[in-house]
């Protein structure tokens, strides 16, 4: 598969196959998801492949709260989270949270009910001495220090896909990280990143849907004209 092809066609899978991913393979992912670009390289990223079943589990029972949060807030039409938002919503849409946790209860479950039977999981841990975060500062949300983290696990989903696998990387775990710091060996220099669900996919996607570059992309200021040069291929 040439890069063009795995860029435009790389989608979040969490429905996989009963198919175990080999220890191997799992470690010809990362021998190449570790090239990935990182401030001053110093790849100040951490994997914990988390295999026991009981950590398994509390991490599935630590991911499901925020995920009814996240679908109740979807519900009321808010973003989940959003750095900018109304909090007073936000509380009330969470406080419908419940009802989707009962729902979810009714029935078979999806891919949050089911996070512990992912053929892999992948706790990515950030090391802060490492991270560069210069809006660190700033009065608005901080985010630039995951920019020498997120790329490794981007690397991490397209390596997978020269093997046939496919997966997610999830931030909800993230809400929960005091909770699970001292079962994973977390010190006070460590944040917990994400987690990442690799298997084998039930499905696919060749065609992704995202939006056309005039519609994010200005010359010279936000409220530029758009980027619509002649000719694209």
């Amino acid at each position: 598969m040439d890069l063009s092809t795995a860029l435009r066609s790389t989608a979040a899978i969490r429905s996989f196959e009963d198919r175990a991913v080999s220890d191997a393979t799992l470690d010809a992912i990362l021998e190449t998801a570790r090239f990935a670009p990182s401030g001053g390289n110093r790849q100040g990223w951490r994997v914990i492949i988390v295999k026991d079943e009981a950590k398994r589990t509390l991490l599935r029972d630590a991911y499901l709260p925020g995920w009814y949060e996240y679908l109740a807030q979807g519900a009321a039409g808010l973003v989940p989270w959003a750095p900018v938002t109304d909090l007073g919503e936000e509380a009330a849409a969470i406080a419908q949270a419940p009802q989707f946790a009962a729902q979810a209860a009714e029935g078979p479950g999806g891919f949050a009910e089911h996070l512990d039977k992912a053929p892999v999981l992948l706790l990515l841990i950030a090391d802060l001495r490492y991270l560069a975060a210069v809006d660190r500062d700033s009065a608005r949300y901080s985010f630039a220090g995951g920019g020498s983290i997120y790329p490794f696990a981007w690397s991490v989903l397209l390596a997978a896909r020269e093997h046939g696998i496919g997966g997610v990387l999830t931030t909800m775990v993230v809400r929960s990280e005091d909770e699970l710091r001292s079962t994973f060996g977390m010190q006070p220099h460590h944040a917990l990143a994400g987690l990442m669900a690799l298997g084998y996919p039930t499905f696919q996607p060749s065609t992704l849907r995202r939006a056309k570059v005039a519609a994010f992309t200005t010359i010279d200021g936000l409220d530029g004209e758009p980027f619509e040069p002649q000719g694209r291929s």
